[in-house]
């Protein structure tokens, strides 16, 4: 299993629970930009214990095979993460698509760095055929990734999934391994 991807101005990778602190001040100084686009969040999310917990249950997930998550690591420290989720295998060979990236790191071409490279693995070394990614109409940056890398737009699923508290519009971005067809 693949755990670091380089890019040429990042490392992506994949993490434990020893990295909590780190990925704890990221949250942390994301708050108020990432809320906007997340589930609520209840306040013990934002200590170091619940971060370890959900290290040691993602580092689990991404040994089974469900889940295929990079943190990116940008001179040393976390600025935002790549996660390839609820991957099905068999005659699906499918997944969803979630990233976030730092407030302070964003329209710098960085989160489509990191995109195409977790794509590209998951296309060469995971052979998945499919990979969806569900994004809210108003958040024009996060379909400029995904538009720039060739994903398609399959339409929109209304009140598809929970954020901040309210059920949201996500428009269904698609694209598709040609290699498998």
């Amino acid at each position: 299993m693949t755990k670091e991807i380089t890019t040429k101005r990042m490392t992506l990778q994949m993490i434990d629970e020893t990295y909590a602190d780190q990925v704890l001040a990221f949250a942390v100084r994301n708050k108020t930009h990432l809320e906007e686009w997340e589930p609520l969040r209840t306040e013990d999310f934002y200590t170091s214990s619940v971060q370890q917990e959900l290290l040691r249950d993602e580092a689990a997930k991404n040994q089974e095979g469900s889940l295929c998550k990079f943190w990116l690591f940008l001179d040393g420290r976390i600025i935002g993460a790549v996660a390839l989720s609820n991957i099905v295998r068999g005659v699906f060979q499918s997944c969803h698509l979630g990233y976030k990236i730092d407030e302070q790191e964003q329209g710098k071409g960085l989160m489509t760095e990191a995109v195409e490279a977790v794509v590209n693995h998951a296309f060469k070394n995971l052979r998945l055929h499919r990979i969806e990614a569900n994004i809210m109409p108003r958040n024009q940056a996060s379909l400029r990734v995904v538009q720039k890398l060739g994903f398609q737009n399959e339409g929109t699923s209304r009140k598809y999934l929970k954020i901040n508290g309210k059920w949201e519009d996500h428009i269904h971005m698609v694209i598709l391994n040609e290699e498998m067809e």
